[in-house]
């Protein structure tokens, strides 16, 4: 799911964690609208998704690195749907807390430092977490947020049933009457 000025399905709900990969690696920012970030309407729609999905447990990771300032819903309320729904969120905020721009032709000359992460809105992030019986997690380089996803995967183990297809073809010469 991404979300902008809306929220959108890029990929249904799949264990294929390849096609998966190659749709978040062609996602590009503004597929769901403008340069917002609609975190509520994200949460409406994926608590669409789930509910009338098999299985006793349901669980939705929100990966953001900005605050609520589009769509229609709020967080808190669509948070307190998912909780009326079992679905649980874990919530991880993404950014650096500080980074510095290049100046002028990428030199140090004119650079700047400036925090990415100034419009994370963390306190929201908590409150959609404990409101679902999930956890807020921070990630502020690559390597932590995939240590976040390893242990998210030790907090809910998912097991698979994988399925084999192999295609039949028939290659032969016959005689027909």
């Amino acid at each position: 799911m991404l979300f902008g000025s809306q929220a959108y399905v890029q990929a249904p709900l799949t264990f294929d964690r390849t096609t998966v990969q190659r749709f978040l690696k062609e996602s590009q920012i503004g597929f769901a609208g403008e340069q917002n970030t609609a975190i509520g309407d994200a949460i409406g729609l994926s608590v669409k998704r789930l509910r009338d999905r098999p299985g006793d447990r349901h669980v939705m990771i929100l990966l953001t690195d900005g605050q609520n300032n589009g769509g229609e819903v709020k967080p808190i309320p669509a948070a307190k749907l998912a909780a009326d729904n079992d679905i649980v969120i874990y919530t991880v905020g993404v950014g650096a807390d500080e980074m510095v721009m290049p100046g002028i032709f990428g030199s140090s000359f004119g650079s700047r430092r400036v925090n990415p992460s100034a419009d994370l809105d963390e306190k929201t992030l908590k409150e959609i977490a404990t409101l679902t019986g999930g956890q807020y997690f921070r990630a502020r380089s690559p390597e932590q947020l995939m240590q976040i996803y390893h242990l998210l995967d030790e907090l809910e183990p998912v097991e698979d049933k994988q399925q084999t297809f192999r295609h039949k073809n028939h290659y032969f010469i016959g005689l027909w009457d």
